[in-house]
């Protein structure tokens, strides 16, 4: 993989994500997601994703309608949407689809292409990297190796000179004045689907949502956890 200052690449407009979530998501996969601080820059390529379709998912934190929590899920689409889990860890997600309807897509895992030394020292400030290919594998571990947090609820990802930047790969090098046309970043056969991790109910159903996808082989797709029953208090 190559690095992305290297890496020639295109960051979509907003128009691109007013379209159906699971589209969206197919097509995060491969792409770049970027993140400049005071401290340097990191950049993931994305490996796994989880697609969520507001109303009409009983999965998605805005199934019930709008809270002060999820209001940027129904904002514009191509903006983060992130959300503390548990109290314990971040969870970032980009919105898609109209204003008002309140899909998004969680990036849980991806390969940091960039930015390895300060991805590592933010893990390892956190907790344990064993290895860097578990430096972004699973959404807690990415968005402390991304370094974002509730300050990037509503960051737009569609500014190239942004704070966080998504991009996706590029044919080959043309002219500036001409548009660079843009390629599926993986082949539809690299793609596998499943359930959602840690969802429960019908929203964690394999055949009704298979709605988790990821690269095929890739080593930084995490683990598949299905969702504990809640013990009742006595």
């Amino acid at each position: 993989m190559k690095s992305p200052d290297v890496l020639l690449s295109s960051v979509p407009g907003r128009d691109w994500y007013l379209r159906p979530v699971l589209d969206v998501a197919r097509d995060l996969l491969g792409a770049t997601l970027t993140t400049r601080t005071p401290d340097g820059v990191v950049s993931l390529r994305l490996t796994e994703v989880e697609a969520y379709d507001g109303a009409t998912d009983p999965g998605s934190h805005a199934y019930r309608g709008p809270t002060r929590r999820n209001a940027t899920m129904f904002g514009q689409p191509g903006r983060l949407y992130v959300y503390r889990h548990l109290g314990l860890h971040h969870c970032v997600n980009v919105v898609c689809g109209p204003e008002g309807e309140a899909s998004a897509v969680l990036v849980r895992a991806g390969e940091v292409v960039d930015g390895v030394d300060l991805a590592r020292s933010r893990r390892l400030a956190s907790g344990v990297a064993r290895t860097d290919r578990d430096l972004a594998r699973g959404p807690a571990r990415l968005a402390v190796a991304l370094g974002l947090d509730l300050s990037a609820d509503g960051a737009d990802v569609t500014d190239p000179e942004g704070d966080v930047v998504l991009a996706r790969p590029l044919v080959e090098p043309t002219p500036s004045a001409e548009p660079a046309p843009l390629v599926e970043p993986v082949e539809a056969t690299a793609i596998r689907t499943g359930p959602r991790v840690g969802v429960s109910g019908d929203g964690g159903r394999a055949d009704l949502h298979p709605w988790r996808l990821w690269l095929d082989g890739e080593e930084t797709v995490s683990a598949y956890r299905a969702a504990q029953p809640r013990r009742r208090s006595r």
